[in-house]
């Protein structure tokens, strides 16, 4: 486990407990107390959590881990997914992506299309996205025409939301949404945990034509706090080989479309 993957670590359990003890989390964790210490004290100064005597503790009840630091879970998946996913978009169609280590991926691939870079009298592909870190990925490709909504960026995802954000998507029309969420359930649809985000994301799902969400296995049969959109807005889901098989029958028996890589 490098760094980055152990900081990712102290997070989440940080976030599960509130609070941690240096010397039971080495223990955890099987390194040196010294090495958690350093831990902590480089995840304070970037305000990620608060330092305490032996330990440390979460800063606020309410705890999202930043993007940076969720990179490394179900990494394998999300590409896969991210793949299958790139593929399903038509050149010469206008895509919506929201932010996300999912919709990353699905950037990341569409950038590496070979289909997608040849000659076209148009943009192969016009991306609109609230991400700044897929527009920042996206930008540098010729062929691709990136659009961007503007508005307040929050650091937990690079996403820009708000009433900014907001009025740019009520003027487009998009062929495709591919939408990464926190959570996709039966009964209550998909949803985020931040109201902010979940907004803009339904916004950029009822401008679709077509609505693709993204999530691995572990995002099935969850609720988040706040919704996106009604299962029956959804077209497909592009999900990976950890999903359960009764829930995946079940997503299909209520009209979605599902694609396990």
């Amino acid at each position: 486990m490098n760094r980055y993957e152990r900081w990712t670590v102290l997070l989440e359990m940080i976030a599960e407990t509130g609070q941690l003890d240096v010397e039971e989390t080495a223990e955890k964790l099987n390194v040196s107390t010294a090495t958690i210490r350093r831990d902590f004290d480089a995840l304070a100064a970037q305000q990620l959590l608060t330092r305490t005597r032996g330990g440390a503790a979460a800063h606020s009840v309410s705890y999202d881990l930043p993007l940076r630091y969720k990179v490394a879970q179900h990494a394998p998946e999300k590409q896969r997914i991210g793949a299958a996913a790139a593929a399903l978009l038509t050149p010469g169609s206008t895509v919506g992506l929201n932010g996300g280590t999912t919709t990353t991926e699905v950037a990341r691939a569409l950038a590496a299309r070979a289909d997608l870079s040849a000659e076209h009298r148009g943009p192969a592909l016009t991306v609109v996205t609230n991400a700044l870190n897929i527009a920042h990925e996206l930008v540098v490709r010729p062929h691709l025409h990136v659009v961007t909504t503007g508005g307040s960026a929050r650091a937990q995802s690079y996403e820009l939301v708000g009433p900014v954000a907001v009025a740019m998507l009520e003027q487009v029309a998009l062929d495709t949404a591919v939408l990464g969420v926190d959570a996709l359930d039966l009964v209550h649809g998909a949803s985020a945990h931040s109201e902010g985000e979940a907004a803009i994301n339904r916004l950029i799902a009822e401008k679709a034509a077509q609505v693709v969400v993204v999530a691995d296995g572990s995002k099935l049969g969850k609720r988040a706090f706040a919704r996106i959109c009604p299962l029956n807005r959804i077209d497909v889901l592009v999900t990976d080989s950890t999903a359960a098989p009764d829930l995946l029958t079940r997503f299909s028996e209520a009209g979605v479309r599902v694609v396990k890589v």
